[in-house]
């Protein structure tokens, strides 16, 4: 087993804070009257998390645009039927990053690159450096982060995979979830996928070949394999080639983002108890949290 004191958390806030402002009223207000329930849920989230799993090295990463990522640049349709987050969302994604900033948790965002590519760099690189990644995740694509020891995390419905794990769920190994995405497509980011191939096909065509490379080699054996419609997925696959290694790279998470990482840089360190309280101020009710929060990072 890894040392304990050389797991990294890697967090995806993103999902948290839209997961709170979703479910929790938005009676919750700031003491300028303005909504803040992402907020108290994206704390509360926090101090449990921290209160669990006690870490000492973590990074939390943000999504600083929904639309000016490099993938919009390759596919201007890239996540293109999400609906932008509300003015109100917006400010609470600015707080939630001052108030993780203030606690001294590293954070990192960039308009270029999404929180995926964050943590996947952050990953890369702290591997080379003995650290097992726990990615904490409800998003799948993340999977393909993992290598090793390493783990995904979905902290909402606590619920844990390894790469072996990744097998069992998905059918192929995490370093093909990318391939799989790109050959069965991925809705909520508006990769289309080729028409015809399901998870099953997909599944099937990645256990015979290890990569799309591989499978378009192959792709006229395909039309004699035992599965339904070969004949017509191997055609679909021959009309839809360029498109396919666009949605692979669409689905790939990015492991050269521009940030370094060091045991230091990831180190949670000490609060910035003016800034805390700031913060706190504006909240009006969020002193509790900061204060569970502040004793569990100071206590690993």
């Amino acid at each position: 087993m890894p040392d304990e004191h050389k797991d990294l958390y890697l967090i995806d806030a993103s999902i948290y804070i839209f997961r709170a402002w979703f479910s929790l009223p938005d009676s919750l207000s700031a003491e300028d009257g303005s909504p803040v329930n992402a907020v108290y849920g994206y704390l509360r989230f926090l101090t449990e998390l921290v209160e669990q799993a006690a870490p000492v090295y973590m990074a939390v990463a943000f999504d600083e645009s929904l639309t000016e990522s490099f993938r919009n640049d390759l596919y201007p349709d890239y996540k293109a039927n999400r609906e932008l987050p509300p003015p109100d969302l917006e400010r609470q994604f600015e707080a939630c990053q001052a108030l993780t900033r203030a606690l001294g948790i590293p954070s990192y965002c960039h308009r270029q690159f999404e929180a995926d590519d964050l943590i996947a760099t952050l990953a890369h690189q702290m591997r080379a450096h003995g650290f097992r990644n726990i990615v904490v995740s409800g998003d799948k694509d993340m999977a393909q982060i993992l290598s090793g020891p390493d783990l995904w995390w979905d902290y909402a419905k606590g619920q844990t995979l390894d790469t072996e794990g990744v097998m069992r769920r998905f059918g192929v190994r995490s370093e093909q979830l990318s391939d799989y995405l790109a050959l069965v497509g991925d809705s909520v980011d508006n990769i289309p996928g080729v028409p015809g191939v399901g998870p099953k096909t997909a599944v099937r065509l990645l256990r015979l070949y290890p990569d799309l490379e591989t499978v378009y080699r192959n792709v006229d054996q395909v039309r004699q394999l035992a599965i339904r419609g070969a004949s017509r997925i191997a055609d679909h696959l021959t009309a839809n080639r360029e498109q396919v290694f666009l949605w692979r790279r669409l689905a790939t998470v990015a492991r050269d983002a521009p940030v370094q990482a060091t045991d230091e840089r990831l180190r949670i360190g000490s609060p910035d108890e003016a800034a805390l309280g700031r913060l706190v101020q504006w909240l009006t009710r969020g002193d509790g949290y900061v204060e569970r929060l502040k004793a569990g990072l100071a206590a690993n």
